[in-house]
């Protein structure tokens, strides 16, 4: 399909001047002059780095992304600075914060909470401006973390439940509980800067870990007013920020090896070279969320309607750019045309536009090099036999990019094998299953699945094949996180670790026992220990 000059015109008019932005939408540049770290929050007076929104202006220049605040471009200097805050907070397990009470944890928690909730309206309009999600997802973002949160810590009392009491086997007397690693090195990613990085870095702090947190590259301002409220609602040096560029600042942390745990949502590839340099490797553990090329398998006993549905939000959910989104679509031969028609005729309905505007599907991409990138893929998947087939796919104005499906592909083509992360749909048919099954068995990527059939006996045999070969296996619905209380993980090079409310505070601990010989002397000491709630790990205490 062809895009017509009047598309491009029409895309290039969703951008507005600012007078025509609405009140309750408008944002004051946020220039970010202070970092937190040890309980300080430290005036910086270096160089900064400019935060550009993906939404942009019309200017006598053309469109030029609106300047939306700014903050410090840190060095190694403030890093190590955090780094032995962080370890002295910690304090080999010695410190205020690791031996302290699970109880009085969930206070400082709760605490922090109620005063996230009152930078609610900033920080949701900070999140649309920084990253162009839609304004009705940047609050759903917000309200889910806070959800996050509180199930959270609801996920701990119950585990501490289950551990306030002794064992008693073989004449040996016991107790359980989870202690914290040490210090966490938390790195989120910039599609979901506040929910996805909270994933990681609530849980760690909760479990008594000390906490050095980089934001992400594109959604760093987002976190700026909560700095006060994590100083404010724990012990200093438990969170500690580290700005800089990636490249300046992490290997050096990763290098001293005094990093016990690294948190990451991103690459692959730089997980493995932050992982590398670490010199003690068995001591580091690792929790990361990475590259996934999720694949759809519509077969020719599948609800076509149902199908198109699911793969359009699974594939174009804020833009496309999630790790769980549908990536590629391999659709049965008998059915490819009436698939992707109805594919089509749906991106045609979806509505497109600024953030603000109600019932807004389709926005800006967040990465200034994305269109670029995405327009490469297009003509390199052209130049290798496939077209974009629905009406002004791939059409470009600006940081705006309208959805293209892309078919057929093929194993040539750019789209078969990298992760496209924005609006290109790339379908591809298939006679044998097998086609479709070899795909994801060879593929470097094993987070999720959607398989769509109504046929058991079919869905029966993908399932006990997928299972193998990816995290989650959905059946006629659309790849995703979801609910948070299920496991969200992945194989080979797609995760480390399990994150969901339970498994991330098991992720961020290791259970440690105290035992003893069941004796008249040993259960003295004991009792005496309990009863007289002389320890905060030897405890009977139940957290309602």
């Amino acid at each position: 399909m062809s895009t017509s000059n009047n598309f491009n015109d029409t895309l290039a008019s969703l951008f507005v001047g600012e007078s025509r932005i609405p009140e309750e939408f408008r944002i004051e540049e946020l220039h970010q002059r202070e970092y937190l770290v040890n309980g300080e929050m430290r005036k910086w007076d270096g160089a900064v780095s400019e935060v550009y929104s993906p939404i942009m202006i019309p200017t006598s220049e053309g469109l030029k992304r609106k300047l939306i605040g700014s903050y410090p471009i840190g060095t190694g200097k403030e890093a190590n600075e955090a780094l032995e805050a962080a370890i002295a907070a910690y304090d080999n397990g010695r410190g205020e914060w690791p031996s302290m009470s699970v109880q009085e944890r969930v206070k400082c928690l709760e605490k922090f909470v109620y005063k996230m909730g009152e930078q609610r309206t900033l920080v949701v309009n900070l999140i649309m401006w920084e990253i162009g999600k839609s304004y009705a997802d940047s609050a759903k973002e917000f309200d889910r973390t806070v959800e996050y949160i509180n199930n959270t810590i609801d996920a701990l009392k119950d585990i501490d439940r289950q551990s306030s009491r002794f064992e008693i086997k073989e004449g040996v007397v016991a107790q359980v509980r989870r202690t914290p690693l040490g210090v966490v090195l938390c790195m989120g990613p910039f599609n979901y800067p506040l929910n996805e990085t909270y994933t990681t870095l609530i849980p760690a702090i909760l479990m008594g870990n000390t906490i050095l947190f980089k934001p992400p590259k594109h959604g760093t301002l987002v976190h700026y007013p909560l700095l006060k409220a994590f100083q404010e609602c724990f012990p200093k040096g438990v969170v500690n920020t580290v700005y800089g560029r990636g490249a300046d600042v992490t290997p050096a942390l990763m290098e001293s090896g005094k990093v016990n745990v690294l948190a990451f949502i991103g690459s692959s590839k730089v997980a493995n070279d932050l992982k590398k340099r670490h010199p003690k490797i068995n001591r580091l553990r690792a929790v990361l969320s990475l590259d996934a090329k999720n694949a759809a398998i519509v077969t020719q006993d599948a609800d076509i309607k149902l199908a198109v549905n699911e793969c359009i939000l699974g594939s174009l959910s804020y833009n496309g750019q999630r790790c769980t989104a549908i990536k590629i679509i391999y659709v049965h031969q008998s059915i490819a045309d009436k698939f992707n028609q109805e594919l089509s005729a749906a991106i045609s309905k979806m509505k497109f536009g600024l953030p603000w505007e109600k019932g807004v599907q389709l926005t800006p991409v967040a990465e200034p090099g994305k269109p670029g990138y995405l327009q490469e893929c297009i003509e390199d998947a052209k130049a290798n036999g496939a077209s974009v087939i629905n009406d002004n796919g791939g059409a470009t104005a600006g940081s705006f990019v309208y959805p293209a499906v892309v078919y057929p592909v093929n194993s040539a083509m750019k789209l078969y094998r990298e992760e496209q992360f924005g609006p290109v749909i790339p379908v591809i048919p298939y006679n044998d299953i097998e086609e479709a099954i070899d795909y994801i068995v060879e593929s470097p990527h094993g987070q999720q699945v959607s398989v769509f059939s109504n046929n058991s006996q079919e869905v029966a045999g993908l399932i006990d094949i997928l299972v193998t070969q990816v995290g989650r296996v959905n059946i006629n619905a659309q790849c995703q996180r979801g609910p948070d209380d299920f496991p969200f993980t992945g194989r080979k090079d797609s995760a480390e670790g399990t994150l969901s409310v339970a498994d991330a505070l098991r992720a961020f601990s290791i259970r440690s026992i105290v035992a003893t010989k069941m004796n008249d002397s040993n259960k003295k000491i004991l009792n005496s220990i309990v009863k007289g709630h002389e320890s905060n790990f030897l405890s009977t205490d139940f957290i309602f």
